[in-house]
């Protein structure tokens, strides 16, 4: 059995960031605190979504193969993996 993201975020761009703390420092529940992690860029490739390397938020590219589809069944991919090989 396969977990699910954390936490799954829709996209309409295939090139994305993350810094593991944005909801953190914007808006209602801002915090001035040194959360997160270092800011990577991440590429949706043909699969439709990339999984940041260390927080584990899954990008879903809108209108793309995995958009709809029930997360858990999809495998890990970081930039730079190859979900070719199981």
């Amino acid at each position: 059995m396969s977990l699910p993201p954390p936490e799954v975020s829709k996209v309409t761009t295939r090139r994305v960031w993350c810094d593991g703390a944005t909801d953190i420092r914007t808006g209602k529940n801002y915090r001035a605190a040194a959360l997160g992690h270092p800011k990577v860029y991440l590429q949706i490739d043909e699969h439709g979504y990339v999984d940041c390397g260390y927080c584990d938020r899954r990008f879903v590219l809108e209108g793309g193969p995995a958009d709809g589809v029930d997360q858990s069944t999809l495998m890990d991919i970081s930039e730079g993996g190859d979900p070719g090989h199981r």
